[in-house]
């Protein structure tokens, strides 16, 4: 096979502009796509942005390239490394060996693992392949780290998994509760529709989370909850409502029913605003105003994601939510809904399929009636009968041993699981372990994967996705497929063939999504809340040019529906919502000496899970280019951690080393790490190995955001960065982060290793003779820069402490550097004619902190006046938190300074010199 050339395969096209949808969040963004990529746009006319796009989105462009793509069909040898083997011999491996594994120990010893990445399609072949035909419902998805509390949250309430708003609703509401959510980087489009809510129309805003996000920054009341206190504050909301009197006594007695036992476990874990405040750590005035405006606001959005999704009792406080917005009969209403937001870009759709593992394809269950039902529409041979191992449980199988054969498609396990190390210890463990991917390695990769087929990427392959609205979108190609990629549908289908299966001869993404339809409608009298028989007869033309809706659209209708309930009709039995009564909150894990902190985990704004697409990105990696952790200044001062230092995290499942940064943002014994960064990208910073593996006991999502760890002070004799045309492997010893930059790779380094050992390791990245270097012993600085020609190959800066590296980034990026700027790299002090914006704050248009610090000192007062003078969140507005940030930060050092000048012994407390960016 000729890997030495994989840009061969791909045959030239005439430039077109392509709609698409945006494969990040679940905001589901229409996009513009010229032919070859390079230019992706927001699609004025899709309803979910109307054009905009968050900074990941304008980026796009910049992550399709074809270094480290999976090409070809690839086997692992004898020796441990990959060989190229055709496709026949790849899928025949496949079906032989799950058909194998089944005789001999029975359905349930296979398994399959998906996405949220996925399309429709991708999800329903597979569901279809493994509960129709092989018989195990071993199906499960990295969706259930991100939504399952919120499916079973939906389906305990209304009968189905069922968002009863929409996006209007964030434009219409007078109130928005946005909890467990930093929507202003996770779902940033949507956050600034929230926003002009709040200018143009004077909505309020509430954050409830539990630490000080870049969202909380532009609430107008901010909850800072102790964590697993969720369900404490709504239980005591709606105490609160029954006291003054503020139920939709009318839609309660029609349309509900389990209202008193609600109210009952409520009042006795909430009696009171003082117990509130107990159970919730926070103040009693600050939950009194919440409870007042909730009160006396009938256009209400409660808008909640992860912060409540991932915990032990997710589900719990997904119902104590839904419950209020129920009493008071805000459900389905204009500007009044409970709304989830969701994680990735098709976790909706692979809910619609049957993509989890207790769950049928066209949202149905278990059920008798629903086994028999499927099993007659597919004319399956064999069906489960039964819930599958959702993911946390498949993994502890695949450990015992009861799963001995592990098909992966289009995620990382090994680094986004809990207890990771746990998961990819039990990887190794397996009789068959397939991956499908667009990557030739990962860590799920690296632990041992047998076989691996290559996938088609984003922009090369075809079909429907559903967004948080319950909006389908298509994505379409507008790139053709490089090497042998393949369709997920295709392959789960030729494996399917291969097995003997009859029921696959499908032969476009077009006949799946019919098929799909079809089912949803099928022996559907309108008992079953998703349907979509529709769409059911759609022809190719039809199919190609389908408009985003919003399901159900039944057929004979028209068009979809933007909202439901608002009258009733729950899919629950007596058509009837449910009020839950929650459990007690209480936290799966309890601190100790030894663990005396809480562990949170979560996102930043420019960085997609572990970053296989938005690490390609140089514009992205700038904002904050190393995997860090978030500790409050006391804590920090506590354990002896150095801000700008290192730290080691431990916790009884695994330890990282990350960078630390000292913030009041982070409330005391409480620290914060992101979730991207694992062993492709970085040394020792897979935070998924650290977070505890315990679950939800409906949903069995785990408790990710408060597992018990241990901070430890860390130092190194080197720090700083070097950056490189080609990647650099660096020796055992090396603490570093590596991200794409302009022509090449940077790293961000740090070890105890003397400067005999940085000279050779630095001699062997060079590749040049031409190398001039500095050794500045008075301050322990050893810079230098190796060149070819006048062009930059490699340039490092160490010292003690952190180097400032956007200086060499700029250079770097340059084609031709004359002897005054070879000068300025080696002093890290700019030249006249070069810039120095500092950290990056707006990726969308590459503006610096001190670009925006200069825009401050001209005047600028608000985030509008920055993006006047500078651009800067102007576009996808996810930056204007750090902005206005920035703009107070400098408020407080004029007026200190201007207290000074009246009275030198007195300074105003709060004056910072707080950094952005790293």
């Amino acid at each position: 096979m000729p890997l030495e050339n994989p840009h061969s395969s791909i045959a030239p096209v005439q430039a077109t502009t392509t709609r698409s949808t945006c494969p990040y969040c679940g905001v589901g963004c229409g996009v513009l796509a010229s032919a070859n990529g390079a230019d992706v746009t927001g699609d004025p006319a899709h309803p979910a942005n109307f054009g905009r796009l968050c900074s990941k989105g304008s980026a796009l462009g910049e992550t399709l390239g074809l270094e480290g793509r999976l090409l070809y069909p690839m086997r692992r040898q004898s020796d441990g490394a990959f060989a190229c083997v055709s496709w026949n011999t790849a899928l025949d491996q496949a079906a032989d060996g799950f058909r194998r594994i089944v005789e001999e120990h029975g359905p349930d010893a296979v398994a399959v693992y998906l996405s949220g990445q996925l399309l429709t399609e991708d999800y329903y072949v597979a569901n279809k392949l493994m509960k129709g035909f092989i018989g195990s419902a071993n199906v499960d998805t990295n969706s259930r780290l991100c939504m399952a509390s919120t499916v079973a949250g939906h389906k305990r309430a209304f009968g189905a998994d069922v968002v009863p708003g929409c996006y209007e609703d964030l434009d219409e509401a007078d109130l928005i509760v946005l909890v467990g959510s930093n929507a202003a980087w996770c779902h940033p489009i949507l956050f600034q529709r929230i926003m002009r809510n709040k200018e143009e129309r004077g909505a309020k805003l509430v954050v409830i989370d539990t630490r000080r996000t870049p969202t909380a920054e532009s609430a107008d009341l901010f909850l800072q909850i102790a964590p697993g206190a969720d369900q404490a504050l709504f239980c005591g909301l709606l105490v609160y409502l029954a006291k003054v009197g503020a139920f939709d006594a009318d839609y309660i007695r029609q349309y509900t029913t389990g209202f008193e036992s609600a109210l009952t476990a409520a009042r006795n874990i909430a009696p009171s605003i003082e117990a509130t405040a107990m159970s919730t750590q926070l103040r009693e005035v600050d939950i009194a105003a919440f409870f007042e405006l909730f009160a006396r606001t009938t256009r209400t959005v409660t808008a909640f994601s992860q912060g409540v999704n991932q915990s032990a009792q997710g589900t719990d406080k997904v119902n104590a939510i839904i419950n209020c917005h129920l009493a008071t009969g805000r459900v389905g209403k204009s500007g009044a809904s409970p709304f989830s937001l969701t994680g990735q870009p098709n976790a909706m759709g692979g809910r619609e399929v049957g993509g989890l593992a207790n769950s049928l394809a066209a949202h149905m269950g278990f059920d008798a009636d629903s086994i028999d039902r499927v099993r007659r529409f597919w004319n399956a041979p064999r069906m489960a009968a039964r819930d599958g191992l959702k993911a946390v449980q498949m993994f502890d199988a695949i450990a015992r041993g009861d799963i001995k054969a592990l098909w992966v498609v289009g995620t990382n396990p090994a680094a986004s699981l809990p207890n990771a190390n746990a998961a990819r210890a039990a990887l190794g463990k397996l009789e068959l372990f397939i991956v499908s991917d667009n990557v030739t390695s990962n860590d799920t990769i690296n632990s041992g994967a047998h076989l691996l087929l290559p996938a088609q990427a984003w922009g090369e392959k075809s079909g429907a996705v559903t967004n948080s609205e319950r909006r389908i979108s298509r994505q379409r190609a507008f790139m053709p497929a490089p090497g042998e990629t393949r369709a997920d549908w295709a392959i789960f289908a030729d494996v399917a063939r291969r097995m003997g299966f009859a029921g696959f001869d499908y032969l476009s993404s077009a006949d799946v999504f019919r098929e799909h339809a079809a089912l949803s409608a099928f022996e559907n009298n309108g008992a079953r809340a998703f349907n979509i028989g529709g769409l059911a007869r759609l022809s190719d033309a039809e199919y190609d040019a389908l408009e985003p809706t919003q399901w159900p659209i039944r057929d004979g209708d028209g068009k979809g529906r933007a909202r439901l309930f608002a009258d009733g009709a729950f899919f629950s039995q007596g058509r009837r919502a449910t009020f839950i009564a929650p459990a007690k909150p209480t936290l799966a894990t309890t601190l100790t000496n030894d663990f005396p902190l809480r562990l949170n985990t979560g996102r930043i704004r420019d960085q997609w899970h572990t970053m296989t697409r938005t690490g390609a990105s140089p514009r992205l990696a700038r904002h904050l280019p190393e995997p860090f952790l978030e500790i409050n200044p006391s804590d920090a001062e506590r354990f002896a951690v150095e801000d700008g230092g290192f730290a080691r995290v431990v916790t009884p499942y695994g330890s990282c080393v990350l960078r630390a940064v000292a913030t009041d943002r982070q409330p005391a014994g409480h620290v914060f790490a992101p979730i991207h960064w694992t062993d492709e990208t970085a040394e020792d910073a897979r935070i998924g190995a650290l977070v505890a593996p315990f679950v939800d006991p409906f949903s069995g999502q785990p408790e990710s955001k408060a597992t018990p760890a241990a901070v430890t002070p860390l130092r190194f004799a080197r720090q700083g960065f070097l950056l490189s045309r080609g990647s650099i492997t660096l020796p055992e010893g090396v603490w570093w982060a590596r991200i794409a930059v302009a022509n090449g790779y940077g790293y961000r380094v740090a070890a105890d290793l003397s400067d005999d050992d940085w000279t050779d390791i630095i001699r062997a990245a060079a590749a040049s003779e031409d190398v001039a270097q500095l050794i500045d012993e008075t301050k322990s600085r050893f810079s230098g820069a190796a060149f070819v020609e006048d062009r930059a190959t490699l340039i490092w800066a160490l010292s003690p402490v952190a180097q400032s590296w956007d200086l060499a980034l700029e250079l770097f990026a340059r084609d031709r550097l004359d002897q005054s700027e070879r000068l300025s790299l080696l002093s890290g002090r700019s030249g006249r004619q070069l810039t120095d914006d500092g950290p990056l704050v707006c990726s969308c248009f590459s503006v610096g902190q001190k670009q925006i610090e200069a825009a401050i000192q001209q005047g600028c007062r608000s985030a509008p006046d920055v993006g006047k003078a500078t651009r800067a969140g102007s576009n996808c507005g996810s930056c204007r938190p750090e902005i206005q940030r920035l703009i107070k930060i400098s408020l407080a050092a004029k007026s200190a300074m201007d207290l000074a000048r009246e009275d030198p012994t007195r300074m105003k407390e709060g004056a910072s010199d707080e950094t952005v960016g790293f």
